[in-house]
C-alpha cells in the first residue's frame, strides 16, 4: 500500500533528484518548477491502478531525473509548445520511447522499462502548462515566477479532478491528438496570467492574490489538466504491455446543486445572530 504521504504536496524531495537516465524531452527554460513536478508526479498516481502506482512511487527519483534529462536533438520542444503545434517527429520519438519501455518490460527489465515509461511525464505535463504554451508574445519579466509561486502556495486548495474518464482508456496511438488538444486549451489560458499578473506596467506579487483571483482558476485547471495528462500517458504505455488495470480508484462524482434553503422557522427569514 502506498503511504498517504506519497500523495501529499511535499516539496522536499525535489532538491535531491539527480540520477542520469537517457531519452527524455529537454525541459524548456520556464517549466513546471521542481516542487510542482513532484506534486504532479504523486497526484497522477491517484488515477492509476494500485500496482502501477506503487511501482512508479518506488522509482520517483529516477523517473523525474529521466524526465528532466536533456538530449540535443530534441531541444526544439519549447518552440513546438510556443507555436502550438506538436511535430510528427516529436510524437514519433515519444512513441518510440513507449515501445522501448514495453520491450524492456517484456525482457523482464522492469525497473528500466518503468523509468522509460515514467519519463514521458515531460511531454504530458508540458502540454498542460499555459506558461509554456503562451505563444510568441510570452510574458513580461517576473510574471512567470509569480504565477508558479502562486500555484505552489495554493496547491493545498487545488483538487485533483478527473476531466474526462475516456482519456484514461487511450492507447499509445491516440496520445498525439490528446496532447494537441491539451496544448490548445493551455494556450487559451495564457492571456489570463498575463493580464492578471501584470497591471499598470508592474508585476502583481503572488501573495496579494487569493482563490478568488482568475489566476487561481487558471492554475487549478492547468494543474488538474497536467495530472490527467500524465496519468493518461502512463496508462497508455502500461496498457500496451497488458499491465494490471485492476484496483483503480473510483472517482467521486461531484455535481452542482442549489444550496438548500435553511429551515429557519421564522417565515423564511434567517434567525438573528446570537450575541456572544
Amino acid at each position: 500500500m502506498i503511504p498517504p504521504s506519497s500523495f501529499s504536496h511535499s516539496r522536499a524531495a525535489a532538491a535531491v533528484l539527480g540520477a542520469v537516465v537517457t531519452l527524455a524531452l529537454a525541459a524548456p527554460a520556464a517549466a513546471w518548477p521542481p516542487d510542482l513536478e513532484v506534486a504532479l508526479y504523486r497526484d497522477a498516481q491517484r488515477l492509476l491502478p494500485r500496482s502501477l502506482a506503487i511501482l512508479l512511487h518506488d522509482r520517483e527519483l529516477a523517473v523525474l531525473a529521466a524526465a528532466r534529462e536533456t538530449t540535443p536533438d530534441r531541444t526544439g520542444w519549447a518552440g513546438e509548445l510556443s507555436s502550438g503545434q506538436i511535430r510528427a517527429e516529436t510524437v514519433g520519438a515519444v512513441q518510440a520511447q513507449l515501445k522501448d519501455a514495453a520491450t524492456l518490460m517484456y525482457k523482464q527489465q522492469l525497473s528500466a522499462g518503468l523509468i522509460r515509461l515514467g519519463a514521458t511525464f515531460r511531454v504530458a505535463a508540458d502540454v498542460s502548462d499555459p506558461v509554456l504554451c503562451a505563444g510568441s508574445e510570452g510574458f513580461p519579466p517576473g510574471v512567470v515566477a509569480e504565477y508558479y509561486a502562486f500555484v505552489s502556495k495554493n496547491l493545498d486548495k487545488i483538487p485533483v479532478v478527473l476531466n474526462d474518464g475516456r482519456a484514461l482508456k487511450l492507447g499509445p496511438q491516440d496520445l498525439s491528438g490528446y496532447w494537441q488538444g491539451l496544448l490548445a486549451r493551455s494556450r487559451e489560458d495564457a492571456p489570463v496570467i498575463r493580464m492578471e499578473l501584470f497591471q499598470n506596467g508592474r508585476v502583481v506579487r503572488h501573495f496579494t492574490l487569493d482563490y478568488r483571483s482568475p489566476v487561481f482558476g487558471v492554475g487549478s485547471l492547468a494543474y488538474s489538466r497536467a495530472v490527467n495528462s500524465v496519468a493518461a500517458t502512463w496508462l497508455a504505455g502500461w496498457r500496451s504491455v497488458r499491465g494490471d488495470l485492476t484496483r483503480m480508484r473510483e472517482p467521486r462524482i461531484v455535481e452542482p446543486r442549489e444550496r438548500p434553503q435553511a429551515d429557519t422557522g421564522n417565515g423564511g427569514e434567517p434567525w438573528p445572530r446570537r450575541n456572544p
